[in-house]
């Protein structure tokens, strides 16, 4: 799966070479909400946790106002767990890569942005043994962001798994994130 991974990462940047003429790169990072939705699990009850997310993105200009949006960040997602009156975090960090296509509702101000997002689990906290975590996350994500100058701009985003973050629990990553970023 890693290589998976890698190898759509090497094939972005090679599709961003090669729009050189219509692509800018940028940084962001903001807030996540995340908590697990879907099945249940005896006996526990699930409440979001804030954390955070931060990385890099870039916009590729397809036509006037449609672009494919790569990116690549660092996302801590998971939830608390509410297990007989006691609190247990579980927070899995994740390598993710969104590749969104995004619409430009209003004059290159406005977006909606839409796509799949993979994601890679690099590092796991819990504060009890909350089973074996799978190492791979699939998403949809989608979204809005405004450009509020010409580099600066927010949006707000929300991640819905697809796939179980733990390999004994039917339950799957549910993330809302507001971020605040800037294009070079």
């Amino acid at each position: 799966m890693r290589k998976t991974f890698l190898f759509a990462v090497l094939f972005i940047l090679g599709i961003s070479t090669s729009q050189a003429q219509s692509l800018k790169f940028g940084v962001k990072g903001g807030v996540n909400f995340a908590n697990y939705t879907g099945g249940n699990v005896d006996g526990m009850d699930f409440n979001n946790i804030t954390s955070y997310h931060a990385g890099v993105v870039a916009e590729i200009n397809i036509f006037q106002n449609f672009s494919i949006q790569p990116e690549l960040l660092y996302s801590t997602q998971g939830s608390e767990l509410d297990y007989l009156g006691d609190q247990i975090k579980n927070e899995l960090g994740y390598l993710s890569l969104p590749v969104l296509v995004k619409f430009y509702l209003t004059e290159n101000k406005l977006s909606l942005e839409l796509g799949p997002q993979a994601s890679v689990l690099v590092s796991e906290r819990n504060e009890v043994d909350a089973g074996d975590s799978n190492t791979f996350d699939f998403a949809v994500a989608g979204g809005l962001s405004y450009k509020i100058t010409n580099g600066l701009f927010i949006s707000g985003r929300y991640a819905a798994g697809l796939t179980e973050p733990k390999k004994d629990a039917d339950v799957k990553n549910s993330v809302i994130q507001f971020s605040v970023g800037y294009m070079f």
